[in-house]
């Protein structure tokens, strides 16, 4: 391990810096494979990965008019599966190495699906298994907390979304020289750092791709940070969750700029705002951007987050590179 490699965070702090150029580049990749339209779209992933499928999945359904959700790898790493005839899965996993994403896609395959892959590593063993692979194409990826790969995930995802959806192409290269030629430096990045490190307790809420977006951010704070954060729909956090809210506790949305969701996300915010909660929004117009994909714009705000996230973990002493209880490639059944 070379002396870079020792500094806590340099392999983080340099992944992260090229998640971008990888959204540029996997975002327009071709799609050889002529796929038609399922009629249904069923996700298999797990961590960050499924936080990725979690935004395609609302991509894919607005675009293409068809059911698009997650189904747990158990149904058919442990059970006996579910029928899927006319149906594709879409498995993303950074290494293609867990045995239960393998199983998963077998099983899927033998239920009468198309098994579509977005992996990070070639020649992998889901890889081998799926009818279509699409390449992330981000690199290795090295530290444990995965950057530019989920970001390259939610990219090669809009690739396959072109592939079934023609004239989603153009929406896709707009969105690639947008998001790619944008900075990644949040022009609040010292005042989120500072939240972060005040806070016990973090709410990360989101709408639409948004949603999955914030599934990423509170699963990397955990992870990085060891700092409790849940992530909510901003319409369901104000049922119950919100009674959380009588304890100290830091509020982050994540804002698209989709014009459908303000009002959702402007309730939220009002609410936590009332009780007092340390309330931040990041939005796509902080960056000066407008007018990508919700998909790309989730992508983006993911981007812009992973600094402050990695400035949090280096502050409070931690190394995010190598988190104390974790691995990069996680097998599970």
């Amino acid at each position: 391990m070379t002396q870079e490699h020792k500094t806590p965070g340099s392999l983080m702090a340099a992944e992260a810096a090229q998640s971008l150029d990888v959204f540029a580049k996997s975002a327009v990749q071709p799609v050889a494979a002529r796929l038609g339209t399922p009629r249904a779209i069923y996700t298999i992933a797990r961590g960050s990965s499924d936080a990725a499928a979690n935004i395609l999945s609302y991509e894919f359904m607005r675009e293409l008019g068809i059911p698009a959700t997650s189904l747990p790898p158990s149904v058919f790493s442990l059970g006996g599966g579910v029928v899927m005839g006319g149906a594709a899965v879409l498995v993303i996993s950074q290494s293609g190495a867990s045995h239960d994403l393998v199983l998963s896609a077998k099983g899927a395959s033998r239920a009468g699906a198309k098994v579509l892959a977005l992996t990070n590593q070639p020649d992998s063993a889901v890889e081998a298994v799926s009818d279509v692979t699409l390449p992330i194409g981000a690199g290795p990826e090295l530290a444990v907390p995965a950057t530019k790969s989920v970001i390259g995930s939610v990219a090669a995802g809009m690739a396959l979304l072109g592939n079934l959806n023609p004239g989603y192409v153009a929406k896709a290269r707009h969105a690639a020289k947008a998001v790619g030629g944008m900075s990644m430096q949040h022009p609040q990045a010292a005042a989120l750092q500072a939240a972060f490190l005040r806070a016990r307790h973090v709410y990360v809420i989101g709408r639409d791709t948004g949603y999955g977006a914030a599934h990423e951010v509170a699963l990397k704070l955990k992870e990085c940070c060891a700092l409790h954060a849940e992530a909510y729909s901003s319409s369901e956090v104000l049922h119950g969750p919100l009674q959380l809210a009588t304890n100290p506790l830091m509020v982050l949305i994540l804002d698209t700029g989709l014009a459908d969701i303000q009002d959702s996300l402007d309730q939220a915010e009002a609410r936590f705002r009332t009780v007092d909660c340390d309330v931040h929004r990041v939005a796509m117009s902080d960056m000066g951007v407008d007018g990508v994909t919700p998909a790309a714009a989730a992508a983006a705000l993911l981007a812009v987050m992973y600094p402050v996230i990695l400035g949090t973990a280096l502050a409070l002493g931690l190394d995010p590179d190598a988190p104390e209880t974790l691995s990069k490639v996680t097998q599970t059944t």
